[in-house]
């Protein structure tokens, strides 16, 4: 009878401890990823990028996308990467195929693709001294700016414009220096409105261009050189190598431009209000399509 009893309590026992613990389950919340604790995602990007006016379309469609908070750093290509050197950026959007790779090699960034193009142009007052009007070679085109010693305006910042630009001065054996010859050291939207308020010539991406054109005087007077192809890249700062970037938020902006949707929305860029994209997608391509 004893048994029984001791029997009867223990499983009266059990099965209140089985309910309090079904109980305790219940209440506790399913295991979930935990969610990065870094929400902020540092991007340096070529001044052009925001000059076009991409970055109004751009940012809040990444950050709702991603749940990521964009901070851009809009300065030249070459202070980019120079950040990118000391680990204090996240990712990069840059225009300087040759000195991104450079970077690449010695390990600070990874991941590096291929986004979109346009091309550059060099624009002139219509009075054109230097007689460039419709050249093919931009090569002939600075040699005769600097023969004429007509006013030329260099963004002088290290941006990738600028490295294109001291690229075709020494390809014509030039070195630009004088009176002719005046650096802003500012970037590509600045450098043009000094350009046209002193009638000189400039070189300039074609989506800064279109969409500054409506300020501006000054017409293009050379275009369509395979030199003047404009190439731009996103990579992300190697967060192996510095522990501090953010890898994860990286990853996720770069992944968001690549995207059929971003691809979508940087092509529908300038569309309506141009009527010409600003630029154009190259999700899944590399330099080796353009001869690189």
């Amino acid at each position: 009878m004893i048994r029984r009893i001791f029997i009867a309590c223990l499983t009266c026992s059990l099965v209140t401890l089985s309910s309090e613990t079904s109980d305790m389950l219940l209440k506790q919340k399913p295991a979930t990823a935990q969610s990065p604790k870094n929400k902020n995602v540092i991007v340096a990007m070529t001044t052009s990028i925001e000059d076009s006016g991409l970055l109004d379309d751009l940012v809040p469609a990444i950050e709702k996308k991603t749940g990521y908070k964009l901070k851009k750093i809009a300065v030249g290509t070459g202070q980019a990467l120079a950040l990118a050197e000391k680990g204090e950026v996240d990712a990069l959007f840059v225009n300087s195929p040759k000195a991104e790779g450079k970077v690449l090699a010695g390990g600070a960034v990874i991941n590096r693709h291929l986004v979109m193009h346009n091309d550059f142009v060099i624009v002139g007052s219509d009075a054109d001294k230097a007689k460039i009007r419709g050249k093919k070679n931009a090569v002939e085109a600075f040699s005769l700016i600097a023969k004429n010693q007509a006013l030329f305006v260099s963004r002088g910042d290290d941006s990738g414009t600028n490295k294109l630009e001291k690229d075709l001065w020494k390809q014509a054996n030039v070195t630009p220096s004088g009176a002719w010859y005046q650096q802003t050291g500012a970037g590509m939207a600045q450098t043009l409105q000094v350009a046209n308020q002193k009638l000189g010539y400039t070189l300039v991406d074609r989506a800064t261009y279109i969409f500054q054109k409506k300020n501006l005087s000054l017409p293009i007077l050379v275009e369509g050189d395979k030199k003047l192809l404009n190439l731009y890249h996103v990579m992300e700062v190697n967060s192996q190598k510095f522990p501090r970037v953010n890898g994860a938020g990286a990853k996720a902006f770069i992944n968001y431009v690549l995207s059929p949707e971003g691809q979508k929305l940087i092509a529908a860029h300038g569309r309506k209000q141009f009527g010409q994209p600003l630029f154009y997608v190259d999700g899944g391509k590399t330099e080796k399509d353009y001869g690189f």
